[in-house]
């Protein structure tokens, strides 16, 4: 980063230069858990598939706000008063939207704390900052909670087209190689429009909106859904299953002290908001913490912790079969026997090796934060309703794809 007084040019690979401004956004830019992010991987476990797949959360949450930024700029231009206050919230809000992101991003999501999402522990981190810092980020945390009294801020962060969404699908596809997933950004913002307090869109963009929706679906399947991803995914998941459970019988595993803490005992939201001494904890757990343990379980006395834990550093991937309806019993069992046999383990310890499961793909929701067209006669109406080419069954339909996890040798 280059810096001058208050402000801070940023060289992003996808945009070119992005300018941060204002004395608080260059402070929280500085904060330890904003920094943090630089550790937590964008895609999880992805770059074992597209190997140029190793960008950050950091990195999109910058690139989120420049076009926070943008559009904001865009709104200004057709006539909306947007206070300088408030552009500083919006641009907060987005900037921190996934300061509660875990390790590895959704890989991990459940496995270090149970029952509570990322964004549910960003909202915790809000409130510890914003009185860390004298309620400076009062209206920030309105916006990113949804509580603002202007809506369209908020949707901006969070929604079925927010800035969010621009920004991971044009970044995750420069980064993985995957094209299907380029949108153009830069027209759909600049094609934003405000009715009745809600976020619209011109008519005009029509198009730039069915290519957002269409790459969207592409990406989930080729690239977050992509079948070795999940594979190599639910490989680290149960490391930290069989490490966590090991850890709670008693056995001594090595893992650094924050992750060690979570792994003991099952901390709820309640917990993490009534402790802060936990949050502290958890905003320490990063990618290399879990890294790191992973490498030294490649030595641990226990067999399944050893052979799952080389697996995932040597890249011994899982062989994963996907299709429309759920595999029957009678294959899984066939294969939970062969890894019992082969590896000599129970029948609970195989299901460490050989599992099935779900993964599902919904392109659009037209019942929730619909995204909404306005025609020139200013009447507005869904996107569904408003697009020639968008197959509204196809598109809006909940697609389910079952998959089948199991080691290469048994077959």
């Amino acid at each position: 980063m280059k810096q001058s007084g208050t402000r801070k040019i940023v060289n992003d690979p996808v945009y070119g230069f992005i300018t941060l401004s204002g004395e608080l956004l260059l402070e929280i830019t500085e904060h330890r858990y904003f920094q943090r992010l630089r550790r937590i991987s964008q895609l999880g476990l992805t770059h074992l598939v597209y190997p140029g797949a190793v960008h950050t959360r950091f990195l999109h949450a910058l690139g989120s706000m420049h076009l926070m930024k943008q559009a904001i700029d865009v709104l200004k231009e057709k006539g909306h008063h947007i206070t300088d206050q408030e552009q500083e919230g919006a641009l907060l809000a987005i900037l921190l939207h996934d300061v509660g992101h875990g390790p590895f991003s959704h890989a991990l999501e459940k496995s270090i704390i149970t029952g509570v999402s990322h964004e549910e522990l960003s909202a915790l981190f809000f409130e510890k900052l914003n009185a860390e810092y004298g309620g400076r980020l009062a209206t920030a945390r309105a916006i990113f909670n949804g509580t603002y009294p202007k809506k369209y801020l908020h949707q901006l962060v969070a929604s079925q087209l927010d800035v969010d969404r621009l920004d991971f699908l044009k970044r995750d596809s420069f980064f993985s190689g995957v094209s299907e997933g380029v949108v153009g950004s830069e027209r759909i913002i600049k094609m934003l429009e405000v009715a009745d307090d809600e976020l619209v869109v011109e008519a005009k963009g029509i198009y730039s909106i069915e290519k957002f929706i269409v790459a969207r679906r592409l990406m989930y399947w080729q690239v977050y859904m992509h079948k070795t991803v999940l594979s190599a995914e639910y490989l680290l998941m149960n490391i930290l299953k069989r490490a966590k459970q090991l850890l709670r019988e008693g056995q001594h595993i090595d893992a650094p002290a924050p992750l060690s803490k979570f792994m003991r005992h099952d901390f709820g939201k309640e917990d993490l908001r009534d402790n802060p001494s936990l949050l502290e904890a958890f905003a320490a757990i990063d990618d290399f913490d879990i890294l790191s343990a992973i490498k030294s379980w490649c030595h641990a006395d226990d067999n399944l912790l050893r052979l799952l834990s080389n697996n995932l550093v040597n890249r011994r991937l899982y062989k994963t079969e996907m299709q429309n309806e759920p595999f029957s019993n009678t294959r899984l069992a066939n294969l939970l026997q062969k890894a019992q046999n082969k590896y000599h383990l129970t029948k609970q310890e195989a299901q460490y090796l050989v599992f099935s499961g779900k993964a599902q793909n919904h392109a659009y929701n037209p019942v929730s934060d619909n995204i909404k067209i306005i025609l020139k006669s200013g009447s507005v109406i869904d996107i569904t309703q408003a697009s020639e080419q968008i197959n509204t069954v196809g598109i809006t339909k909940i697609v389910y794809k079952y998959f089948l996890c199991y080691p290469k040798n048994l077959i």
